[in-house]
């Protein structure tokens, strides 16, 4: 029980019960004998004062009191219904399998089911703007970086501000392989840039997801090498085609690549991670390689509604890094999980977003104000 200076208790007060007492009912029925008419006026002058004092402390206690009760209990409490997964992409793709893999996981430990669902189209514009215009903490995007992180250098105006989407989870570094039809003849970047510049824009390159592909883009252009572009609306059509023939270079996830490897359709011919990838070590780098303008991490991770609790934030993180046994089934797809809290994504967005800056410098592109 809170109790109140008898000193300053010169008015009555009802107070609301919220799970303890507030008392500030004690006060004098009459005054000392011995204080005299200075001290009484002083008393009764100091009312007003005292009376804000203890408004003022009252506020701090509730506003105190409230927080304990709200932060724990919504990272407990949440979620409260069915969770949903936005991916800019259609079935199949890398970021598909990743979120299926943890949607089931996830599903077990919330409590709730984890849907996912494809929203590809749009430059990712589609899967963005239904995540931020649901204004729902249980509707979360779950992509790759390199879907948004280039879109100020793709587009002269943006249907979405970048704080409208939060941080929440690192989820894993996609391994992001350059690869070329089997029977194309080449089995290096350094075979595939001479057919290339034997034969300007005869060959064609599959163009999906903006950062990819703006960073082939200055790698062509880097090396005085000219292709048809040719646009697709998810990776899954563009792997078809590659493995047909029909398209002569793709850059993406090397998840989506491996059916297409081990049947003997696909040949990935360099990693653009910046670490050679151990799980893939046949496979060199573009780095390795000596084009370090084929040099580009994938990062995925889910973000959120600007009002996200980072109560609830901060649960999402820890409970996707504690799933150890999803890192065995994504592993043998050719994805690193790397797990991360709600600071270390937005750290890494950053340092993608200004890796793309430079690619955009590269082709001589200015990102949009």
């Amino acid at each position: 029980m809170f109790v109140a200076s008898r000193s300053c208790s010169h008015h009555n007060f009802a107070c609301m019960r919220i799970g303890v007492t507030f008392d500030f009912a004690n006060r004098p029925k009459k005054m000392h004998a011995h204080a005299s008419g200075a001290s009484l006026r002083s008393h009764s002058n100091s009312g007003g004062s005292c009376f804000n004092l203890r408004r003022a402390t009252l506020a701090l206690i509730l506003s105190a009191f409230v927080t304990l009760l709200t932060a724990p209990s919504f990272a407990q409490t949440w979620p409260q219904r069915p969770v949903h997964f936005i991916i800019p992409l259609g079935p199949g793709s890398g970021v598909d399998i990743t979120a299926r893999v943890f949607a089931d996981n996830l599903s077990a430990k919330w409590g709730q089911p984890v849907v996912v669902e494809n929203k590809p189209g749009g430059d990712a514009f589609v899967a963005i703007t239904a995540v931020i215009g649901a204004h729902d903490d249980h509707v979360l995007l779950f992509a790759p970086a390199s879907t948004f992180t280039a879109h100020p250098l793709l587009h002269d105006k943006l249907p979405y501000s970048t704080d409208d989407l939060v941080p929440i989870a690192r989820v894993t570094n996609t391994l992001i392989a350059l690869g070329v039809p089997a029977d194309l003849g080449v089995d290096s970047v350094k075979e595939l840039a001479a057919k290339i510049k034997a034969a300007p824009n005869k060959l064609n390159y599959a163009s999906v997801t903006g950062a990819n592909d703006l960073m082939f883009a200055a790698f062509l252009k880097t090396e005085h090498l000219e292709m048809a572009k040719v646009p697709y609306k998810d990776p899954v059509s563009a792997i078809n085609d590659l493995s047909e023939g029909r398209i002569h270079a793709f850059v993406g996830a090397y998840a989506i690549m491996r059916p297409r490897i081990l049947a003997n359709k696909v040949k990935a011919i360099a990693l653009t991670n910046l670490q050679h990838a151990a799980a893939l070590p046949d496979i060199p780098t573009g780095r390795e390689l000596g084009y370090r303008s084929l040099e580009f991490d994938g990062l995925v991770g889910i973000l959120g509604p600007r009002n996200m609790p980072q109560a609830a934030r901060d649960r999402i993180a820890a409970d996707i890094a504690a799933e150890p046994e999803v890192v065995a089934r994504l592993s043998a797809t050719g994805q690193v999980v790397n797990p991360g809290s709600p600071s270390e994504f937005a750290a890494a967005l950053a340092e993608q977003r200004a890796a793309v800056a430079e690619i955009g410098k590269v082709l001589g592109i200015k990102p949009a104000q």
